[in-house]
């Protein structure tokens, strides 16, 4: 069982063509059974797609031409390689995209997506959404769930404190190991990072509970959102249920594993 999140920051980089083939190349290579995507965006003026069978639709949102998602599915169905997906609109980013979240998996998948931020304003980058599939990995039902969370913020009442809480109400009934992937915007060590490590979920960080690690960190520059940073932070995670156990826990796209394709490196995770 191998799993990825990456936070693509698609269409935001220089020469985004050539890193979306070159991430449809490391999924080719490594084989993922499930990958949870954040900052997926589509042009609010690009046209309505035709999507296909291999979508699973979550809500009625128009998927457009230049969804990153469909066009990487489309790479990977172009090599024979059939990934099932699902889309989620989160907020406007930079004026410009519908900014959302995307998973994809070989086995189809049943989505349901859930607000979790105190706003509600599709204007505003504090609006933020959890995107949840059950899908089958290797003969087992799993539940993933995928998000892109708001920094901490010192008054309880907004940020990430609330996002979650209402991630716990969501995910507490679920009835399959869950997966959580994504970024969460609260560094290693941190209150946020302590939150989620003691949650009644009973989450595992893979990094710490994985037999094996190959590199740490997921950011190691100033980024958006992170614009004063100069050093190294790990904010993108897979966390499990203890019904899994991570194998080797690796890196991605930090131009060791593969070609830096987004702000964020990726991470990978092969389970026994």
């Amino acid at each position: 069982m191998n799993v990825l999140t990456l936070n693509t920051h698609s269409w935001m980089e220089e020469k985004p063509e050539d890193k979306l083939k070159q991430l449809a190349e490391t999924i080719l290579e490594e084989e993922y059974d499930v990958i949870a995507l954040q900052e997926v965006n589509q042009r609010i003026d690009a046209r309505p797609a035709i999507v296909g069978d291999l979508y699973c639709p979550v809500s009625d949102h128009l998927i457009h031409e230049d969804n990153f998602a469909l066009r990487l599915v489309e790479l990977l169905e172009a090599k024979d390689v059939e990934y099932y997906w699902t889309w989620t609109f989160s907020h406007i980013g930079y004026n410009q995209f519908h900014e959302g979240l995307a998973i994809l998996s070989k086995h189809p998948i049943l989505p349901r997506d859930f607000l979790i931020s105190v706003c509600d304003d599709a204007a505003s980058a504090r609006r933020r959404v959890l995107l949840t599939g059950v899908t089958e990995i290797e003969g087992t039902m799993v539940t993933i769930a995928n998000g892109h969370y708001s920094w901490w913020s010192e008054d309880l009442s907004e940020g990430f404190f609330p996002e979650w809480q209402a991630t716990e109400n969501v995910l507490k009934e679920h009835s399959y190991p869950l997966i959580l992937m994504g970024d969460f915007n609260n560094p290693a060590g941190s209150s946020g990072y302590q939150l989620m490590t003691n949650s009644p979920l009973g989450l595992k960080d893979t990094y710490v509970s994985s037999e094996k690690q190959i590199g740490s960190y997921t950011v190691a520059k100033a980024i958006d959102g992170w614009s004063e940073n100069k050093g190294e932070l790990r904010i993108d995670y897979i966390f499990t249920t203890s019904e899994l156990q991570a194998e080797v826990y690796q890196v991605m796209f930090d131009d060791r594993s593969a070609p830096v394709v987004s702000d964020h490196f990726g991470v990978s995770v092969k389970f026994n």
